[in-house]
């Protein structure tokens, strides 16, 4: 606890292969906290190997909440991770802990410490009738029909860009107010002291390293068999958002034949380096985070300071 009574919580966050999950777990031998995981890809049962979720016995040692619970088959957005988040968090506050919320899915952790916008849930029906008035009217003038409920959301969308022109339609249509009205509000602010950490190896071709040695380790454990095991369902597809977790999408493609073995190695490799970059970019613009470089010593005396 802090001076002003609001209970701590720490965010441990970093780009792919930064050595996260081993400090939290360090962290977790030596205090009273517990992990929340804050990744897109943990969250789907039978993605182990390419999600580089934790071990059963490494689970056991420090148990991580949040992962396998969806189907990869299932969607799981932002806003139901934020409600997720927040229960675990106070679970663990009853317990007498500290939560540690530690991941690299930046949009996750945006939306738990920010707050989302109310919009309004998906409604078939409407996104149907507007499918329909493109198909005959033309995108164009959907583009038209936005200009006039919402001149800015317009000026941000472009008429080639169906998705995106067609829910800021469906929001307009379903809340009779405009997607940029809604997105103005934000969810009330946290009721907790945010202690915040990046962690990222000082030389990036250090981690490019880690990162291209961590995913042949990968396929050593049998990654390209449990793409095939999900495969072999026939209720999934590449463009789920489960699959298109890296390195599920390219030995997708490997075993479709899209891809001889070395290609799709190397697509993978590099789809990994471009999704540390992004993550590292993300987190440059972060204010308020302490950042910790991938193997230092005095890592876990920084994180024990701020725990309960």
């Amino acid at each position: 606890m802090t001076s002003d009574n609001k209970p701590t919580i720490l965010t441990l966050m970093g780009p792919t292969a930064s050595g996260k999950t081993a400090l939290a777990m360090e962290l977790v031998a030596n205090h009273r906290c517990e992990i929340i995981s804050v990744d897109s890809a943990l969250i789907y049962r039978g993605m182990d190997i390419g999600s580089a979720k934790p071990t059963a016995e490494e689970l056991a040692l420090a148990p991580h909440r949040l992962i396998d619970i969806r189907d990869p088959n299932e969607s799981y957005s932002a806003a139901d991770f934020r409600t997720d988040a927040i229960n675990e968090i106070e679970a663990i506050l009853a317990a007498g802990k500290t939560p540690l919320l530690v991941g690299g899915t930046m949009l996750y952790f945006k939306a738990l410490l920010e707050g989302l916008s109310p919009l309004p849930a998906a409604d078939e029906a409407i996104r149907a009738d507007i499918a329909q008035e493109a198909d005959t009217l033309g995108w164009q003038v959907l583009h038209q029909q936005l200009q006039q409920v919402d001149p800015v959301s317009a000026e941000r969308i472009h008429p080639n860009d169906p998705q995106r022109l067609s829910r800021a339609l469906e929001v307009y249509r379903i809340s009779g107010k405009s997607l940029t009205e809604l997105t103005q509000v934000k969810a009330e602010a946290l009721p907790y002291n945010v202690v915040q950490f990046g962690i990222a190896p000082k030389d990036r071709k250090l981690l490019h390293q880690v990162i291209e040695q961590r995913f042949k380790l990968m396929l050593n454990q049998g990654f390209i068999e449990e793409v095939q095991a999900l495969k072999a369902r026939g209720d999934l597809h590449i463009d789920l958002p489960s699959m298109r977790c890296v390195g599920y999408r390219q030995v997708w493609q490997y075993l479709e034949g899209e891809y001889d073995y070395d290609t799709m190695v190397e697509k993978s490799v590099v789809a990994t380096r471009q999704l540390a970059k992004r993550q590292l970019t993300w987190l440059r613009g972060w204010t308020e985070l302490n950042w910790l470089e991938s193997g230092d010593e005095s890592n876990l005396a920084r994180l024990i300071h701020y725990c309960r």
